[in-house]
């Protein structure tokens, strides 16, 4: 059986007029997104930044899953911890420039199973090449807004 090709994906977000509520429409899949109430939001789902740092850590765990199994490995499970905070930027181009900040993402690996250190090493270099850190870091994203009739 020929495996159907990817279709770029497709994500639809609606807000109403009053609260912050977003409801998310992926593929097939609906879900939504909120702020927490210290921020004007119900607190009825996760955040937009909780969804950002959750595609990250499901591409890494799913990137580390494919490549043990192809290797035949024995990683039993993988947990992907990370958080987000703004950090003053340092070594940069403007540092005298006040709140001159930088994005950062703190990810930490717990690889399960019987594994060797350099199979853990291994592992640890591969988390990065996930496709989603890669179009993250890679500097050369681009959005383009339109706005629709």
């Amino acid at each position: 059986m020929e495996t159907p090709p990817l279709v770029p994906a497709r994500v639809v977000v609606k807000v109403g007029p009053e609260a912050l509520l977003a409801e998310v429409q992926a593929g097939r899949h609906t879900f939504f997104l909120d702020e927490p109430v210290a921020v004007g939001g119900q607190d009825l789902g996760p955040t937009p930044y909780d969804m950002l740092l959750s595609a990250l850590g499901a591409c890494t765990a799913i990137t580390l899953r494919l490549y043990a199994t192809q290797k035949k490995w024995p990683l039993e499970g993988i947990e992907v911890q990370l958080s987000h905070q703004r950090v003053h930027r340092k070594d940069c181009e403007q540092c005298e420039a006040s709140g001159e900040m930088l994005e950062e993402v703190s990810k930490e690996l717990r690889l399960l199973g019987p594994l060797t250190p350099e199979q853990r090493q291994r592992l640890h270099l591969i988390s990065e090449k996930c496709p989603v850190q890669k179009t993250l870091t890679s500097g050369a994203m681009r959005i383009i807004t339109t706005l629709a009739e």
